[in-house]
């Protein structure tokens, strides 16, 4: 993210994720190791697509590796405290309606564990700055590219933190 700050915060269950993540990224390196050496063994190694592959292979784990080394220690896990449930904090689960009744349901979580495919976006996203503090039946009005867009909070939740 060029010249914008990412929030350091994370759910739980976001760095349990990346911690693991971390870890099976080791052991997945150790078996690249293995076949890049076999495939280096080989001989001439300008035309041996064995260890073309496995050099570009491990390039990407390191990049991964070094990146969550670097950033696993500067997250800050957020856990739920003694705030009132009934208002929009990180790691909620909201259902906004719009002007046209449709519904959508989002779930405000860290930069490093945004999700749009389950519809988790990350506590730096315009929509997301918009809802922190809200309560139910608040109206929320986000800046789009295609204009201002107008919702209203119709249920918060918030997972378990077991």
């Amino acid at each position: 993210m060029i010249g914008k700050q990412r929030s350091d915060y994370i759910t739980p269950m976001g760095y349990e994720a990346l911690a693991k993540e971390a870890g099976t990224l080791w052991e997945r390196r150790r078996e690249v190791v293995k076949h890049l050496s076999a495939a280096a063994a080989e001989g001439d190694r300008s035309e041996n697509a064995e260890y073309i592959y496995r050099k570009k292979q491990l390039r990407e784990l390191d990049r991964r590796i070094r990146y969550l080394q670097k950033r696993l220690p500067e997250l800050e896990v957020v856990r739920r405290g003694k705030q009132t449930l009934q208002k929009v904090y990180f790691g909620a689960d909201i259902t906004l309606e719009n002007e046209d009744g449709g519904a959508a349901r989002y779930r405000i979580v860290g930069s490093d564990e945004f999700d749009p495919a389950q519809a988790w976006i990350s506590v730096d996203s315009p929509v997301a700055r918009s809802l922190l503090g809200k309560s139910l039946d608040d109206e929320v009005t986000v800046a789009t590219p295609a204009g201002d867009r107008t919702y209203w909070v119709t249920d918060i939740q918030y997972a378990s933190e077991d």
